[in-house]
């Protein structure tokens, strides 16, 4: 039960951060330029100081909410992140890229 409501706050989240920056961030996934982690944070696949920017930006943001979400659901950090990562790489579209087994993957 706790697992299914922490999959759905992080399902909102994801969401929730990426409408914040929907423009800014679908154009640096789309071009190639940023792509989701395992870690459930974002990287740079291509470092410019504004895609380093905006991903500092979104990380920032997405760390204070899954600190948020494990603290109501009783679970640590990492735990979080390792859903929101996992999930966040099932939600990329074909075409985006993704960091798995340490490298860049075009899904």
């Amino acid at each position: 039960m706790m697992k299914k409501s922490l999959l759905v706050l992080i399902t909102a989240l994801l969401i929730t951060c990426q409408a914040a920056f929907a423009l800014d961030l679908q154009a640096a996934k789309s071009q190639g330029l940023v792509g989701e982690t395992l870690t459930g944070y974002l990287a740079p696949v291509k470092a410019t100081p504004e895609v380093q920017q905006l991903v500092k930006t979104i990380n920032t943001k997405r760390k204070a909410q899954y600190k948020k979400i494990a603290q109501r659901n009783g679970t640590s950090l990492q735990a979080v992140e390792q859903l929101a990562g996992k999930k966040a790489i099932e939600k990329t579209p074909p075409g985006q890229f993704v960091k798995v087994n340490g490298g860049w993957q075009k899904k």
